[in-house]
């Protein structure tokens, strides 16, 4: 086991956030990200270890990590 998703996982991720996919931030484990729980945006793409890059309304990019942070759709 690497710590990386499947590509099951994966594939999975990118079918329930597609492009365009407008998101919610519920958590995030990052102690220096400046975002917080209710901010949105929206998803650019899901990479290849499942990181989800979403378009935050407040002007940051910053990709949501497989496993540690967490979102939903809105």
């Amino acid at each position: 086991m690497n710590g990386f998703p499947s590509r099951e996982t994966v594939e999975r991720l990118r079918m329930t956030y597609p492009k365009g996919t407008r998101v919610e931030l519920i958590s995030m484990s990052d102690p220096y990200a400046k975002l917080k729980p209710g901010d949105r945006g929206t998803v650019s793409f899901v990479d290849d270890i499942g990181t989800v890059f979403v378009r935050w309304d407040c002007g940051s990019g910053l990709g949501i990590a497989y496993g540690e942070d967490h979102i939903r759709k809105i």
